[in-house]
């Protein structure tokens, strides 16, 4: 199993408001149509519905990630079902204030350590653009 750990965000909410406002993920869609265009064509073409979230890319297609555990109030663990491999992606809020939290992005996959090289650096990515993409909704 492969770890890829993004940088971590800081959010301008409690622990328990990020975690109320993916208790339906639709309003990130909702977010996303509110952002100037610049700042969703940085996002790429990602959709949110009440309990998942696609994300489009050339390379891959799309991924569909499923909420598969919460734990409130600092961790929600999505699946992937449609992925080749085993493959979660867990999203943690650690409160530093009050009213502010620190987000982290952890995707976890069982790849074989040959193609780690290849790989990895994509998933890397993915896991920082994910928790951007989380704090410029949550902050907007």
């Amino acid at each position: 199993m492969a770890k890829y750990e993004s940088k971590t965000v800081s959010v301008n909410h409690s622990a328990d408001q990020l975690f109320d406002r993916f208790s339906d993920l639709s309003y990130f869609e909702k977010k996303v149509q509110e952002l100037p265009e610049d700042k969703r064509a940085q996002l790429g073409e990602v959709h949110f519905a009440a309990d998942s979230i696609s994300i489009v890319t050339p390379q891959v297609g799309e991924l569909k990630f499923e909420v598969i555990e919460r734990n409130r109030p600092d961790r929600i663990v999505f699946g992937s079902p449609s992925a080749p491999v085993h493959l979660t992606m867990s999203v943690n809020f650690t409160a530093t204030a009050p009213d502010t939290t620190d987000v982290t992005t952890v995707i976890d996959v069982e790849i074989p350590a040959m193609l780690r090289p290849f790989v990895g650096p994509k998933l890397q990515q993915a896991a920082d653009k994910f928790g951007e993409m989380i704090s410029n909704l949550s902050n907007s």
